[in-house]
């Protein structure tokens, strides 16, 4: 069944000036469109094949919003810039869902910004740093465990592990002693697996609102400044840590070049980057940081690289069930990039930890 773009619109109580639809972003989750002419509007299809449950995915971005609107409100900024802005159909719900099953959503959208899918410079990183420094410390005082968990154990590197094991135990591509190398090399941090969680387990890291998806291009940065303006895509904000965001953030921005490129020599950890990161970062936020937290950033960074590389080498085992390829032995060279750079950090951990202690002594 068919659903026009008139149809979902009424059902938001929007009347458009243009009727076109223009194709947004380069996400690979959701389909999203700009549509609109004097007002604009970011339309965005849910995929409930990745969030099954998009009622709790709306109700914790209303939630975090809203929260997120007053405290920009309070400061005399400006709320509608500085956060989504989700569009209520007539019955006040933030979302709609069609007849045909398909699940719909409408934003204002933020006019004068660009996002960028590549670092290219380190003043780039910085501005999203402190973007995702001020998101974390607006939401300092948000009950974070009032927030549905969309993805479970989304960052439990533990579990991320066990499926790992599960997975060369199983060999069902029969790829397992093809990877040898790359087995062993994650059988030996084994033990990293652990540190996060068991210090959110002691309560000296504490449950937190986290993003879980900070990437670049989840930040809005001013089109004429390059200045932060705001922290988009808000589908896996849920209760974890600061360190996930951090490290996750510097898995990507961190690395020479792309997550599967096949010259492992251009591969590397840049500290150029690492530091405008954590400047940018603990400029916002750290002051709210906990002395494990701080002693945890560096340390992050391997980790969410590391969990990235195993959950990339799990699928190789399997069969490339998960992940979408394009190539042969794509999740493969994804893993060789990510344990090239979990090296590279091992190796620049010192350097790392004397940058954090810069920013704070």
């Amino acid at each position: 069944m068919e659903i026009t773009l008139s149809e979902i619109l009424h059902h938001f109580d929007v009347k458009l000036d243009d009727d076109n639809e223009i194709p947004y972003g380069n996400g690979h989750i959701n389909t999203t469109f700009v549509v609109g002419k004097k007002t604009r509007y970011i339309l965005q299809k849910i995929n409930t094949n990745v969030f099954h449950d998009p009622a709790a995915v709306m109700r914790n971005i209303v939630a975090v919003t809203a929260h997120l609107r007053e405290k920009v409100a309070a400061a005399g900024g400006d709320p509608s810039r500085a956060t989504l802005t989700p569009i209520y159909t007539p019955d006040g719900k933030s979302y709609w869902d069609a007849p045909n099953g398909d699940c719909y959503r409408l934003y204002l959208f933020i006019e004068g910004t660009v996002c960028y899918d590549q670092v290219e410079n380190a003043d780039q990183l910085y501005h999203a740093a402190r973007e995702f420094g001020k998101f974390q410390n607006m939401l300092d005082d948000f009950p974070a465990d009032t927030l549905a968990e969309v993805i479970p154990n989304f960052h439990n590197t533990r579990d991320r592990f066990r499926m790992f094991r599960e997975a060369v135990d199983a060999n069902l591509a029969g790829r397992r002693d093809e990877v040898a190398e790359e087995i062993a090399f994650a059988m030996a941090r084994e033990a990293d697996t652990g540190i996060v969680l068991d210090a959110i387990a002691d309560g000296s890291v504490p449950l937190r609102v986290t993003h879980n998806d900070t990437k670049l291009n989840n930040v809005m940065l001013d089109a004429k400044t390059g200045e932060g303006v705001c922290v988009i895509d808000l589908d896996t904000v849920m209760p974890g840590s600061l360190l996930y965001d951090f490290g996750d953030a510097l898995r990507l921005g961190g690395n020479s070049g792309a997550e599967d490129e096949t010259d492992l020599s251009k591969i590397y950890f840049r500290l150029d980057y690492f530091e405008a990161f954590v400047r940018g970062f603990v400029q916002e936020l750290g002051s709210k940081m906990t002395p494990r937290e701080i002693e945890l950033l560096p340390f992050s960074v391997k980790l969410m690289t590391y969990e990235c590389g195993i959950r990339f080498l799990t699928d190789y085992l399997n069969g490339d069930t998960y992940f979408r390829i394009h190539r042969p032995k794509h999740n493969l060279d994804r893993c060789h990039t990510q344990f090239k750079l979990v090296a590279d950090m091992e190796a620049k951990m010192d350097e790392m930890k004397a940058i954090v202690k810069k920013y704070i002594g």
